[in-house]
C-alpha cells in the first residue's frame, strides 16, 4: 500500500514539512503503508518547464506518476494571500484529470496566524473536490501559535486515523448464515445444492426447536 505526501513548503526547515511529517506518522500509526514524500520546492523549475514545453522532465513525471498510483494522499501547503501557494496549485494543475478520482486525500495547511484557518475549507477542499478526490472530513490547519498545543495534536491524530480508515482495504466477513431471498425464504449457501429454497414454516420450526 502506498501513501504519497506532497509538501509545498519553501524553507528548510519548514513548518509545512513538519505538519506533513506529523500527519504521515499519525496515519502510519494505524496502517502498514510505504510513504513517499514529494517536496515541491525541489521540482519548481521542472513544473515551470512543463507549463512552457508541455512535457514533464523525468523527476516531475515520476512525482506525477507517484501521486496517480497512490492509495492515499496527504497534501500540505503554506498559506499565501489567504489561499494555497502558487507552487502547490501549479503542481496539481498538472495532475491528470482522472488521477485523483475516488482517492482519499488528507488536507493540511500552515500559516502565521489563526485568521487563515478556514483556508482548508474555502480553497483546498473545493480544489480537490473538483479533482473528484475523496476529501477527508478532518483537515488540519496549523498557525504559528498552535505548535505544541494539545488541540493541534488531537486534530492530527484524528485526521491520520481517518486517512488510514479510508486507505485500508474493505474487509468483508465470510457469511455464517444462508442469504435470505427477496420473498423471505432462506436459500442454501452452497452452490452445489442448487440454491433450493427452504420453506419459511420449516425454517421457523427449526429456529423454535433450537
Amino acid at each position: 500500500m502506498k501513501l504519497v505526501v506532497v509538501s509545498a513548503g519553501l524553507s528548510t526547515p519548514s513548518s509545512t514539512r513538519l505538519l506533513a511529517d506529523r500527519l504521515t506518522a499519525a496515519t502510519l500509526g494505524h496502517l502498514d503503508a510505504e510513504p513517499e514524500v514529494i517536496e515541491l520546492r525541489d521540482l519548481a523549475t521542472e513544473i515551470a518547464q512543463h507549463f512552457v514545453t508541455g512535457f514533464p522532465p523525468a523527476r516531475l513525471a515520476a512525482a506525477l506518476d507517484a501521486v496517480a498510483a497512490a492509495d492515499g494522499l496527504i497534501a500540505v501547503t503554506p498559506v499565501f494571500a489567504a489561499s494555497y501557494s502558487g507552487l502547490f496549485k501549479s503542481f496539481f494543475d498538472l495532475i491528470d484529470k482522472d488521477a485523483l478520482t475516488g482517492k482519499p486525500v488528507l488536507l493540511g495547511a500552515t500559516g502565521g496566524t489563526a485568521r487563515h484557518s478556514l483556508v482548508t475549507e474555502h480553497a483546498l477542499r473545493p480544489l480537490f473536490t473538483h479533482l473528484r478526490a475523496l476529501v477527508l472530513p478532518t483537515a488540519v490547519y496549523a498557525a504559528s501559535e498552535d505548535w505544541g498545543e494539545e488541540g493541534l495534536a488531537q486534530r492530527i491524530a484524528r485526521a491520520g486515523a481517518e486517512l488510514a480508515h479510508f486507505m485500508a482495504p474493505a474487509i468483508r466477513p465470510t457469511p455464517t448464515t444462508a442469504p435470505r431471498s427477496l420473498t423471505g425464504a432462506i436459500t442454501s449457501a452452497h452452490p452445489t445444492e442448487g440454491f433450493q429454497p427452504i420453506p419459511f414454516e420449516q425454517r421457523l420450526a427449526a429456529l423454535r426447536a433450537e
